[in-house]
């Protein structure tokens, strides 16, 4: 029998176990399957620890969830095809769950199809090695103390690009009198309450960390760029400056003189591809980007066809994404996609990169991967559903960000699942202080 191993029970492993069993319920014969994850539960980034550093076990604490974090784009955008918010919640939810809201949504689902027996959880990956003919596998149980190796035709790495801190230095980081931490660390905005913060970076979590932060009484925000400003209506307490140049006991200095002196820098500055439990053979080197190096279709490892990786493009859109590469690397392992040879698999990825290379704008690029996921689930039995309509829930919302980027979370969209509209959360974002499930769905 096929033997499948799954790394990683986040949104894009689950999605792969739902694939299979969507598989098995259509009658089909079913591979072994075994996913690690070295969480102590699913969820993968949407499941919230209160732990820095280093996990109970002495690992490295994979999660970068934060308290206080609501969803940064629409729900319409990364609803499950099969199985809609209607369906889990029993009526249309507003459009921007907080994260308690979204990880129940993406346990309902697994919930339902009843995948759980297949995950090891407090399973550490430690080492994966091709032998020419199979997978061997190194695998710590943490909760037994325990190190066992197993065999694997297939492998399947799921364990995300966002729980790696990319972390830049800068003179005089070692003499600053505040704190220093990476995105990453950051848990709770109510720590920086009557504080001046200073954050480096424009990418998403620049502008969520620092928006959480000033719901929630941050003195101030500053935030550095390298090479342009996020450019939005920003609130009077904060300002964008230039790139840093160095920092003193208690300032920060930047490229254009400017200085000021803060309490707190919170490094934005993005997250590693790092996969420490694979060798150069089997390891994908890539930029954050749309079109990923070395991965045919976005998924197929060139190098070793068995080897598959879910979700590692930078991304627009996310869980219906996840779930479209999950099918078609199900049916590759179950013989039902032949891959070309490996001269045209090489073409495909290196076509793509050119392909966003040549992209205009932001708009082009959810386009862009609209059509990718589309491509993938016209090749499987995933649900069709109404692409154009996911990329106009997109386009809607970065022109809501433009208009008021303390308020687009206020605005509603239409699911491209049901055609059914989202109701106007009860109360405004900014107001939201009490961002519990509970508190939530009331009406």
């Amino acid at each position: 029998m096929t033997k499948i191993a799954i790394i990683g029970a986040g949104p894009s492993g689950l999605a792969q176990l739902r694939a299979f069993q969507a598989a098995a319920a259509a009658g089909a014969d079913m591979p072994e399957l075994v996913c690690y994850e070295k969480q102590a539960d699913w969820g993968g980034l949407w499941n919230y620890t209160w732990r820095t550093g280093l996990d109970e076990h002495g690992n490295p604490c994979h999660g970068s969830m934060y308290r206080y974090l609501w969803s940064n784009g629409p729900k319409e955008g990364l609803e499950f095809a099969d199985y809609t918010f209607e369906e889990h919640f029993g009526k249309q939810i507003a459009s921007y769950p907080p994260r308690a809201v979204l990880f129940d949504y993406i346990k309902g689902r697994v919930e339902k199809a009843g995948v759980r027996d297949w995950i090891k959880f407090n399973h550490h990956v430690r080492d994966v090695r091709w032998d020419g003919k199979q997978f061997e596998i190194t695998v710590r149980d943490e909760t037994r103390d325990s190190e066992s190796r197993e065999m694997f035709d297939y492998v399947v790495v799921a364990t995300g690009h966002f729980s790696v801190p990319n972390v830049p230095y800068y003179e005089g980081f070692e003499n600053f009198n505040g704190r220093i931490l990476h995105a990453h660390d950051f848990r709770d905005a109510r720590e920086f309450t009557g504080k001046d913060l200073l954050i480096l970076g424009t990418s998403y979590s620049a502008e969520d960390i620092g928006s959480q932060c000033w719901k929630y009484g941050a003195k101030s925000i500053t935030v550095s760029h390298r090479t342009a400003p996020m450019g939005y209506d920003w609130p009077d307490n904060w300002r964008e400056v230039p790139k840093l140049q160095k920092v003193e006991p208690r300032q920060a200095v930047f490229a254009d003189g400017s200085s000021g002196e803060f309490d707190t820098i919170i490094l934005c500055t993005g997250y590693k591809h790092h996969f420490p439990f694979l060798g150069d053979d089997l390891r994908l080197k890539t930029a954050n980007r749309l079109a990923t190096n070395d991965l045919y279709k976005g998924v197929v490892y060139v190098p070793n066809p068995r080897l598959f990786y879910l979700g590692m493009q930078d991304q627009w859109y996310t869980f219906n994404m996840f779930d479209a590469q999950a099918w078609w690397a199900r049916d590759v392992m179950m013989g039902r996609i032949a891959l070309p040879d490996k001269a045209t698999m090489h073409a495909d990825w290196k076509k793509r990169q050119a392909d966003e290379d040549a992209l205009a704008d932001d708009y082009a690029c959810i386009a862009y991967q609209g059509a990718y996921t589309a491509e993938l689930i016209d090749e499987t039995d995933y649900p069709s559903f109404d692409i154009e309509a996911a990329n106009q829930a997109f386009y809607d919302w970065k022109k809501h960000k433009k208009q008021n980027i303390m308020g687009f979370r206020d605005q509603s969209y239409i699911s491209a699942m049901t055609g059914t509209a989202s109701p106007k959360h009860h109360t405004a974002w900014v107001k939201a202080l009490d961002d519990s499930m509970e508190s939530y769905l009331k009406n």
